[in-house]
């Protein structure tokens, strides 16, 4: 086990599987709304599905109408569970925080990959590999 001190966007907790991007996501476009899917062609991670997942990207992109999409695949049950990122801006913020997202960014150590087990402590500000 290891812990990585972070910073709390959203609070709250959630344990998981890692889903990580190297490139940049904007919910606007990147991610198809009703399905979860990463959409946008090139993008590292298409075709895949974030939902249920913690999502690892290193920072938002594009409009302010991605906080909302956040909160629509929320409401459908097809968010991702926890969001970590290297440096966290207001879109994905305010989306996660309206949909009761745990968030958290400036990890001490960004060595991530895809299907890492691992605990997302918003409220203590620790990330978790199991």
């Amino acid at each position: 086990m290891k812990i990585i001190k972070c910073r709390r966007i959203s609070s709250g907790r959630a344990e998981g599987l890692s889903l990580y991007s190297p490139a940049p996501i904007s919910f606007f476009g990147t991610i198809d709304p009703e399905t979860s899917v990463v959409v946008e062609r090139g993008h590292p991670l298409y075709g895949q599905q974030i939902a249920g997942k913690i999502l690892i990207y290193p920072t938002g992109r594009g409009s302010t109408v991605g906080s909302y999409i956040l909160y629509g695949l929320s409401r459908r049950g097809l968010a991702p569970k926890a969001i970590i990122m290297k440096e966290a801006e207001p879109i994905v913020a305010v989306g996660a925080i309206i949909s009761d997202i745990p968030l958290v960014d400036k990890p001490q150590s960004y060595d991530f990959t895809s299907g890492m087990k691992m605990v997302v402590d918003a409220d203590k500000g620790e990330i978790i590999l199991l």
